[in-house]
């Protein structure tokens, strides 16, 4: 038996068929015998696009009514990490074994003027500095929707990360990040979980993690999902 199906969803931004498809994430598990589930994140992708904040309030539900009854292994990047392990703190059931990346310290502490900025960034399609200009040209992607991200931005976000939550995540996870990522260090977070691993990319910045071979590689072998 090859394993169960992946449930795969991307970060802010950009689409399952960006992240995943196009950089050969599904051919590979296809290779391996899995099947993958691609979620689009509300506003993004082939997902409807609703342009009011108050929309994306539970944007994680729409997640957990695309699984089966069966647990899901699942990889899950930056916005979809978090999202991810949302939903297995509060539906551990549903899951097998989990990769994140594209998150850490970030996941617990806010900054709100960061926030604001890249919200402005991608609402007006103006930047001051290299990363809030990646971030506000995200919207010219083709199939995105400038309102519609910066709503997904501005919305009534419900969660807190805590220790406390993720304790529930009672599955293994594994979480890959750069050192060059802004949400570095992980610490906290392999801390937090009951059982977690830890992969660090050497010289990758968050941008660039899906498509590194260090995080394909690392994701895949902690799935058992290597291809034939």
């Amino acid at each position: 038996m090859a394993g169960p199906d992946v449930l795969m969803v991307h970060g802010f931004g950009t689409s399952f068929a960006a992240t995943w498809l196009g950089n050969g994430w599904v051919d590979l598990l296809g290779d391996a015998g899995r099947t993958v589930i691609g979620v689009d994140l509300l506003g993004h992708g082939e997902a409807p696009k609703p342009s009011n904040p108050e929309d994306y309030r539970d944007l994680e539900d729409r997640i957990l009514d695309s699984l089966p009854d069966e647990p899901v292994d699942a990889i899950g990047f930056s916005a979809g990490a978090m999202a991810i392990l949302w939903l297995a703190a509060h539906h551990p059931e549903r899951f097998r074994r989990i990769v994140v990346a594209g998150v850490g310290r970030n996941l617990f502490e806010s900054d709100p003027a960061r926030g604001a900025a890249v919200a402005e960034a991608v609402r007006t399609g103006e930047a001051s500095n290299p990363e809030l200009r990646y971030f506000a040209d995200l919207p010219e992607a083709a199939g995105a929707d400038r309102a519609a991200l910066t709503a997904f931005l501005q919305r009534p976000d419900r969660r807190v990360f805590s220790a406390e939550l993720l304790a529930g995540v009672t599955v293994p996870v594994q979480v890959v990040l750069g050192d060059r990522d802004f949400a570095a260090p992980a610490d906290l977070l392999v801390e937090a979980l009951p059982d977690a691993t830890h992969v660090t990319l050497r010289g990758v910045d968050h941008f660039a993690t899906p498509r590194d071979f260090g995080f394909i590689d690392a994701a895949l072998g902690f799935l058992d999902a290597q291809p034939f």
